[in-house]
């Protein structure tokens, strides 16, 4: 009994440790961006993603991955403070593909309780 008692109890400590821990989350002003129509001869186009760190604890971006190799995104590298803003900046470059309707991801992993979320790119490139 009095095992079960002292296991109750370690349980229950090691529970309200883990609730009271603080942790970091992201949250994105938007997450999908349209570029809407734009030449081909104006192949290269950028747009801005802000975040802000919702969380009680420093964000940290670990990684922004994009889908392809025509997108490429460049985010904030330093740790990003409780309620304080991060961007992410994206460049698409259509140079070389064909003519018409896109739509890119890029996957972003953090160490907050939001792990991974993905944000999304399109446009229709004109010829």
């Amino acid at each position: 009994m009095r095992k079960i008692i002292m296991m109750t109890l370690l349980l229950f400590c090691t529970l309200n440790y883990a609730a009271a821990q603080k942790q970091a989350d992201i949250k994105f002003d938007k997450l999908t961006h349209n570029f809407g129509k734009f030449a081909e001869s104006n192949p290269v186009q950028k747009c801005t993603f802000t975040f802000t760190n919702v969380g009680d604890a420093p964000l940290i971006i670990n990684q922004a991955v994009a889908s392809c190799g025509c997108t490429i995104p460049e985010y904030t590298k330093s740790p990003i403070a409780p309620g304080q803003k991060g961007t992410i900046e994206v460049t698409y470059n259509g140079t070389g593909k064909i003519p018409g309707h896109f739509k890119k991801s890029i996957t972003v992993r953090t160490n907050g309780l939001t792990e991974m979320i993905r944000l999304y790119v399109e446009g229709d490139m004109t010829e």
